[in-house]
Protein backbone atom coordinates (compact mmCIF):
# COMPACT_ATOMS: atom_id res chain seq x y z
CA UNK A 1 0.00 0.00 0.00
CA UNK A 2 1.12 3.51 -1.04
CA UNK A 3 1.56 5.98 1.84
CA UNK A 4 2.00 9.29 2.06
CA UNK A 5 5.89 10.30 2.97
CA UNK A 6 5.25 14.02 4.25
CA UNK A 7 4.88 14.16 8.28
CA UNK A 8 2.03 12.72 10.05
CA UNK A 9 0.59 11.35 7.07
CA UNK A 10 -1.66 14.54 6.23
CA UNK A 11 -3.24 13.80 2.63
CA UNK A 12 -5.23 17.20 1.09
CA UNK A 13 -8.66 15.57 -0.19
CA UNK A 14 -8.23 16.91 -3.92
CA UNK A 15 -4.69 14.81 -3.63
CA UNK A 16 -6.29 11.92 -2.33
CA UNK A 17 -9.04 12.34 -4.70
CA UNK A 18 -6.62 12.43 -7.68
CA UNK A 19 -4.08 9.86 -6.70
CA UNK A 20 -6.77 7.37 -6.35
CA UNK A 21 -7.66 8.16 -10.12
CA UNK A 22 -11.38 9.36 -9.35
CA UNK A 23 -10.69 12.37 -11.03
CA UNK A 24 -8.05 13.24 -14.34
CA UNK A 25 -6.51 16.57 -12.27
CA UNK A 26 -6.21 18.22 -8.64
CA UNK A 27 -7.90 21.05 -10.32
CA UNK A 28 -11.15 18.85 -11.85
CA UNK A 29 -10.79 17.60 -7.98
CA UNK A 30 -10.96 20.86 -6.35
CA UNK A 31 -13.77 21.81 -8.75
CA UNK A 32 -15.92 18.60 -7.90
CA UNK A 33 -15.29 19.43 -4.34
CA UNK A 34 -16.32 23.14 -4.96
CA UNK A 35 -19.54 22.33 -6.91
CA UNK A 36 -20.69 19.67 -4.27
CA UNK A 37 -20.68 16.50 -5.82
CA UNK A 38 -18.45 15.41 -2.96
CA UNK A 39 -19.32 14.45 0.18
CA UNK A 40 -16.88 13.59 3.11
CA UNK A 41 -18.56 11.97 6.49
CA UNK A 42 -21.97 13.48 5.16
CA UNK A 43 -20.44 17.11 5.22
CA UNK A 44 -19.60 19.28 1.96
CA UNK A 45 -15.76 19.56 2.84
CA UNK A 46 -12.98 22.39 1.55
CA UNK A 47 -10.41 21.12 -0.80
CA UNK A 48 -8.07 21.10 2.09
CA UNK A 49 -9.92 19.13 4.05
CA UNK A 50 -7.00 16.35 5.54
CA UNK A 51 -8.42 12.71 5.03
CA UNK A 52 -7.86 10.04 7.98
CA UNK A 53 -7.90 6.59 7.58
CA UNK A 54 -11.02 4.66 7.67
CA UNK A 55 -13.50 7.83 6.79
CA UNK A 56 -16.22 7.75 4.61
CA UNK A 57 -16.03 9.63 1.14
CA UNK A 58 -19.22 9.79 -1.29
CA UNK A 59 -18.65 11.19 -4.62
CA UNK A 60 -20.56 11.58 -8.01
CA UNK A 61 -18.91 11.13 -11.52
CA UNK A 62 -21.30 11.50 -14.23
CA UNK A 63 -24.31 9.26 -13.46
CA UNK A 64 -22.05 6.70 -11.26
CA UNK A 65 -22.08 8.08 -7.03
CA UNK A 66 -19.71 6.07 -5.27
CA UNK A 67 -19.50 5.88 -1.45
CA UNK A 68 -15.98 4.61 -0.40
CA UNK A 69 -13.51 3.78 2.58
CA UNK A 70 -10.59 5.44 3.12
CA UNK A 71 -7.94 2.78 3.64
CA UNK A 72 -4.41 4.11 3.18
CA UNK A 73 -3.44 7.81 2.06
CA UNK A 74 -1.29 8.94 -0.80
CA UNK A 75 -0.23 12.22 -2.30
CA UNK A 76 1.50 10.65 -5.16
CA UNK A 77 -0.53 9.72 -8.48
CA UNK A 78 0.66 5.93 -8.87
CA UNK A 79 -0.11 3.22 -11.53
CA UNK A 80 -4.40 2.03 -11.23
CA UNK A 81 -3.63 -1.45 -9.00
CA UNK A 82 -1.68 0.99 -5.93
CA UNK A 83 -4.73 3.37 -6.60
CA UNK A 84 -7.30 0.77 -6.28
CA UNK A 85 -5.53 -0.19 -2.74
CA UNK A 86 -6.17 3.60 -1.11
CA UNK A 87 -10.64 2.82 -0.78
CA UNK A 88 -12.79 0.20 -0.51
CA UNK A 89 -16.17 0.94 -2.18
CA UNK A 90 -19.43 -0.43 0.09
CA UNK A 91 -21.43 -2.97 -1.06
CA UNK A 92 -24.32 -0.92 -0.90
CA UNK A 93 -22.49 1.56 -3.19
CA UNK A 94 -22.02 -1.58 -5.82
CA UNK A 95 -25.75 -2.79 -5.43
CA UNK A 96 -26.63 0.90 -6.13
CA UNK A 97 -24.74 1.27 -8.74
CA UNK A 98 -25.72 -1.38 -11.05
CA UNK A 99 -29.05 -1.22 -10.33
CA UNK A 100 -29.64 2.25 -11.59
CA UNK A 101 -26.98 1.32 -14.95
CA UNK A 102 -29.46 -1.75 -15.51
CA UNK A 103 -32.19 1.00 -15.00
CA UNK A 104 -30.41 3.46 -17.86
CA UNK A 105 -29.57 0.18 -19.85
CA UNK A 106 -33.82 -0.45 -19.59
CA UNK A 107 -35.20 2.86 -20.52
CA UNK A 108 -33.10 3.75 -23.49
CA UNK A 109 -34.87 3.35 -26.53
CA UNK A 110 -33.65 0.00 -28.49
CA UNK A 111 -33.00 0.41 -31.87
CA UNK A 112 -32.10 -2.35 -34.60
CA UNK A 113 -29.26 -0.57 -36.13
CA UNK A 114 -29.74 1.78 -39.41
CA UNK A 115 -32.83 1.72 -41.14
CA UNK A 116 -32.95 0.15 -44.68
CA UNK A 117 -33.78 1.41 -47.95
CA UNK A 118 -37.72 1.35 -47.54
CA UNK A 119 -37.21 2.79 -43.90
CA UNK A 120 -34.95 5.67 -45.35
CA UNK A 121 -37.55 6.84 -47.79
CA UNK A 122 -40.47 6.40 -45.10
CA UNK A 123 -38.95 8.87 -42.84
CA UNK A 124 -37.55 11.35 -45.76
CA UNK A 125 -41.12 11.31 -46.61
CA UNK A 126 -42.11 11.67 -43.09
CA UNK A 127 -39.68 14.79 -42.57
CA UNK A 128 -40.65 16.03 -46.24
CA UNK A 129 -44.64 16.15 -45.52
CA UNK A 130 -45.19 18.51 -48.93
CA UNK A 131 -43.62 15.50 -50.66
CA UNK A 132 -45.54 13.32 -49.56
CA UNK A 133 -47.93 11.52 -51.86
CA UNK A 134 -50.01 8.82 -51.39
CA UNK A 135 -49.86 6.65 -54.56
CA UNK A 136 -46.77 6.14 -54.54
CA UNK A 137 -46.52 3.89 -51.88
CA UNK A 138 -44.17 0.68 -52.90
Amino acid sequence: MAVNSTENNKVRLDKWLWACRFYKTRAIAKAAIDGGKVHYEGQKPKPGKIVQLEDTVKLRQGFNEKTVIVKGLSDNRGPAKVAQTLYEETPESIHKREEIAQMRKLSAPATSGRPDKKQRRLIHRFKNIHDYNPDSET
